[in-house]
């Protein structure tokens, strides 16, 4: 695969919860920070087309179609592309299968990392039913009716930031964290996922479904969530020596900005100069400029 000047250059990239067909979607982010990756490998973890919505409410633009575009490109370029449905576009796994040849399908994936870790790649919705009791059923009802106005403001907000030339800021997600509610289903959800991984198994988990990018380990066993493309616009990349980073994209100067990455390799993890146990992955989420 030729690699375009300038990019970077990547093992795999994951990718998850794009919500292609929502109108919140950062679909003109997510085209350009494919151009700037060079990846031998695309994992396409869940709701990457938001049947959901188009169910209810059409909505596609053109720079929704040139995520498809640059996917496909990437694919005739020589990337190999692997395709996990979510719950939000399980319905079209039947068109991922139609393009045999293109979209490798899977419920789930097992990925052996350059250092030989196994981690298992779900979009995560499985264990919803593990979630129930999480938090108190009002507590769940009003998230749910805020989410929608969040995501609108995080939308506009982001909106006149990029025509400013200043870099993306995650307000749906900084507000969400501050809810204690949220923080606590959060942390029950990586909790569960990590205990599936741990009891099957593997060395460690990779997800999205909770819209919270995190990379971080429990115990021995690391978590991965890729986040999303609607609020927080960031993916996890595998560099070719086998180190995953949590990276989010800015549309200001820089094309693949990378705040607060962590690099992951033989359980520790060297973020800011620091060598230690990976924590949390909070540092991107710094005052507007």
């Amino acid at each position: 695969m030729t690699r375009a000047q300038g990019s970077l250059s990547a093992r795999t990239l994951f990718l998850s919860d794009i919500h292609l067909g929502f109108k919140r979607a950062r679909a003109r982010e997510l085209a350009a920070f494919l151009r700037s990756v060079d990846a031998e490998t695309i994992v396409l973890a869940g709701d990457i087309v938001d049947h959901l919505n188009l169910s209810q409410k059409v909505f596609w633009n053109d720079e929704h179609t040139q995520v498809v575009r640059t996917l496909l490109a990437k694919r005739r370029a020589g990337a190999r592309l692997i395709y996990i449905p979510g719950n939000h576009d399980s319905d079209l796994s039947l068109v991922a299968e139609l393009l045999s040849g293109q979209v490798e399908v899977h419920r789930e994936w097992v990925h052996r990392t350059a250092r030989g870790e196994r981690l298992l790649v779900v979009h995560g919705d499985q264990f919803d039913s593990h979630m129930e009791h999480a938090c108190p059923r009002w507590q769940s009802w009003l998230g749910n009716a805020l989410y929608d106005f969040t995501v609108m403001a995080n939308d506009r907000v982001n909106d006149v930031r990029r025509v400013l030339g200043k870099s993306y800021w995650p307000l749906a997600e900084r507000l969400k964290l501050s809810v204690g509610g949220a923080l606590r289903y959060i942390e029950r959800y990586e909790q569960v996922a990590v205990a599936y991984a741990a009891e099957h198994g593997f060395d460690g988990i990779l997800c999205g479904h909770i819209h919270r990018a995190n990379l971080r380990h429990f115990g021995q066993t690391l978590y991965c969530n890729t986040g999303d493309w609607v609020e927080t616009c960031s993916a996890i990349v595998e560099e070719r020596s086998g180190e995953l980073r949590l990276r989010r994209w800015s549309h200001a100067a820089q094309p693949h900005v990378d705040h607060g990455s962590v690099m992951v390799g033989a359980g520790r993890a060297q973020a800011f100069g620091y060598d230690r146990p990976i924590l949390s992955i909070d540092r991107a989420l710094h005052a507007p400029e």
